[in-house]
């Protein structure tokens, strides 16, 4: 039999890895006053229980300004029996254990910071991702930052995690001392880049001292920074030969700092699309490379190794989103993965808001204890209406509980609106959702009825014991002069492709409908990826005029906002991508605007105060939804228990869909 590349066993400085799936650091928001909780104890417990051969927690604080109390502690011999309860929790169900440790540097903020201290960073430069100044480190500092490294790796060792992990990149301390955006120094940490690669030079050798000759090190660096004036791939390279003299044994490679204006982790981004990095460091060293960044499909891992792209493939939201992924992989079940759809809805975006992270896809994340699905002691026949995301995340819940479900779609397939939101360009990822979570209703033993419109007739019929209703929402009508004109369409019907535009288009609403509705047709008439590749290394056009090409379609789009922000419903982490593709895309956006009469080939409107008449031949409503709930008082009028979820309870977010469909069917 073939061995699968994926499951081959690997050693890092004697340490033996069972496969080739590593569990990469990232922060959770799990812990309180920088103590390991139960609840990040579980949630890594699981990932390791459910196959990863590597796992690794963090980022874990090297001293008082690194961090937060939000984020794991490792400044202080306190923080010792919490970590060997995580690292514990991880060996004893499978896996190696590793931590990552690191300095925020000027990421930091100071109202998080013990005692309201400003960040601190190698000069005193702007930061734009916090809005703040941070103080310069004088050179003792640097110093007994160098040392605070070595102090919280030696915790590490004793608290029985199997090797230490130093965060060298995403614009933290460590890459700003490398970079001379960053680093304006003129002492012996500042200057060429050989005085800036000193920092993290002299952390590896002070790491490997505190640990000891036989203790695996790794450093996760970038493959490339990409910011302007940065370090680029190529010095990266030569950074990591020097991180490898000095004492690293293998090398787990990112990509951009929290700055970059490159996306580096959302739906948009290809899968693999940062393969080239690792591979050309892999050249370059001769000791284990780790490659990272939207791997989240068990095929293209493999695919990857086989390549010799990379020796190990970092799988960090794609564990998130499905811990049972290297089970699933090894037992030939790979239809049944769940993937990570790069959203960032329950990551990211918890981040931004201070919460912890979850999963729109894996309501359990974050809550393995809490939402455990137990068996029912009273089965129900549950029929429910409406296959979207809501209805699919009941009726599997509930039918694994012990439920007899039968589910009824007045469409052709599954999916609802994730059918939908999959077609803007960058979002196929949610077409992926739609069929994962169909193909958890089918191996869950739900009833499926498509092309159904239920009535009262067939809820006789069925006789249920409860009835739940996930039957969506429908677009918004907004009571404008002319809405009833043939030129004005429904975004969800252009996105369906079931109408024709003109060359001229005004779409109302700059929400994510919207918005996405604007980029879907600005991009028609643009080259498919495989004919951009034709024309670019057969040279068939320059560089930068295929740049052009690649974004400015065949269409005359322009955007209307009420208010005078778009994309307010947006995600922080996807919002600016989708800001820069309406620009580099030529979307004409106009904010603080109202369509006052739309008329057959223009719309008249209102711009802060001033009447303006827009030229267009087709206008495309996406203002909004309301939520479609024609059955819950027929039914109720009937005698039989009605929920509601999902949009048909109140428009919300897929996030909120997939959640409160898993609890309904937790808990009914």
């Amino acid at each position: 039999m073939k061995t699968d590349p994926l499951f081959m066993p690997i050693k890092i400085k004697g340490v033996e890895i069972k496969n080739r799936i590593y569990m990469p650091a990232m922060h959770l928001n799990m812990v309180e006053d920088y103590k390991i909780t139960d609840r990040i104890v579980d949630f890594y417990a699981e990932r390791a229980r459910g196959g990863a051969g590597v796992v690794v927690p963090g980022y874990a604080t090297v001293n008082i300004t690194a961090g937060n109390p939000m984020i794991i502690g490792a400044h202080k011999d306190e923080f010792i029996a919490g970590l060997g309860r995580l690292a514990g929790a991880i060996k004893g169900n499978g896996a190696v254990a590793g931590l990552q440790i690191n300095h925020s540097g000027r990421y930091n903020v100071s109202f998080l910071i013990e005692g309201n201290r400003p960040a601190v960073a190698p000069s005193a430069v702007m930061s734009r991702f916090t809005r703040e100044m941070p103080r310069e480190l004088t050179p003792d500092e640097v110093k007994e930052t160098i040392a605070d490294f070595a102090g919280a790796a030696a915790r590490t060792k004793e608290a029985g995690f199997d090797f230490v992990e130093v965060l060298s990149g995403a614009g933290y301390l460590i890459s700003e001392f490398l970079s001379e955006i960053t680093n304006k120094r003129e002492d012996e940490w500042g200057g060429d880049f050989e005085n800036r690669m000193r920092f993290g030079i002299e952390i590896a050798r002070a790491v490997r001292k505190a640990v000891g000759n036989d203790y695996p090190v790794l450093f996760r660096i970038n493959g490339n920074d990409f910011m302007e004036g940065g370090i680029g791939r190529e010095r990266t390279k030569i950074y990591a030969k020097r991180l490898i003299e000095n004492g690293v044994d293998a090398l787990c490679v990112n990509m951009g700092w929290h700055e970059t204006r490159v996306p580096t982790i959302v739906t948009e981004v290809p899968r693999g699309a940062f393969n080239y990095l690792p591979a050309g460091i892999k050249r370059e060293v001769d000791v284990p490379v780790i490659a990272s960044h939207r791997i989240n499909d068990p095929g293209l891992a493999r695919e990857m190794l086989t390549d010799g792209i990379c020796d190990m493939v970092a799988m960090g939201r794609a564990l998130i989103a499905d811990p049972q992924l290297p089970m699933k992989a090894r037992g030939g079940k790979e239809e049944s993965i769940v993937h990570c759809i790069g959203c960032a809805q329950g990551c990211f975006d918890h981040l931004f808001e201070m919460r912890a992270v979850e999963c729109l896809v894996n309501p359990l994340a974050g809550h393995e204890r809490e939402r455990a699905v137990e068996e029912t002691k009273e089965p129900k026949r549950i029929m429910i209406v409406g296959g979207g995301a809501a209805g699919m995340a009941a009726a599997t819940v509930a039918s694994r509980r012990g439920h007899s479900v039968s589910l009824f779609e007045m469409g052709a397939k599954l999916g609802g609106q994730l059918n939908i939101a999959g077609v803007p360009p960058g979002r196929g990822e949610f077409i992926t959702l739609s069929h994962d979570l169909a193909g958890e209703v089918g191996r869950s033993g739900v009833s499926v009825s498509l092309n159904v419109t239920v009535d009262e007739d067939i809820v006789r019929r069925e006789n249920p014991d409860l009835v739940i209703l996930a039957t969506g929402a429908r677009p918004m009508i907004l009571n404008i002069l002319g809405a009833d004109l043939p030129n004005v369409v429904q975004a969800w019907d252009v996105l369906s492709d079931n109408i024709r535009t003109g060359e001229k288009i005004l779409v109302i609403g700059g929400g994510a409908v919207g918005t996405e509705t604007a980029l879907f047709l600005a991009g028609k008439g643009t080259p498919s990826p495989e004919a951009l590749r034709f024309l670019l290394i057969k040279g068939a056009e320059p560089a930068e005029d295929l740049r052009e090409i690649a974004v400015r379609g065949v269409k005359d789009v322009a955007l209307i906002e009420m208010l005078d922000r778009v994309g307010s419903d947006i995600g922080k982490s996807t919002r600016w991508g989708i800001l820069q593709e309406l620009e580099r895309s030529g979307v004409n956006v106009m904010k603080g605007a109202k369509a006052v009469e739309i008329k057959k080939t223009s719309v008249i409107v209102d711009v802060s105060g001033e009447l303006k008449e827009i030229p267009a031949d087709t206008v495309v409503m996406a203002a909004g939804s309301v939520p479609e709930n024609p059955l819950d008082d027929k039914i109720k009028a009937m005698g039989i228990p009605v929920e509601v979820v999902g949009d048909a309870g109140g428009v919300a977010k897929a996030f909120e869909a997939v959640h409160n469909g898993f609890e309904l069917g937790r808990t009914v």
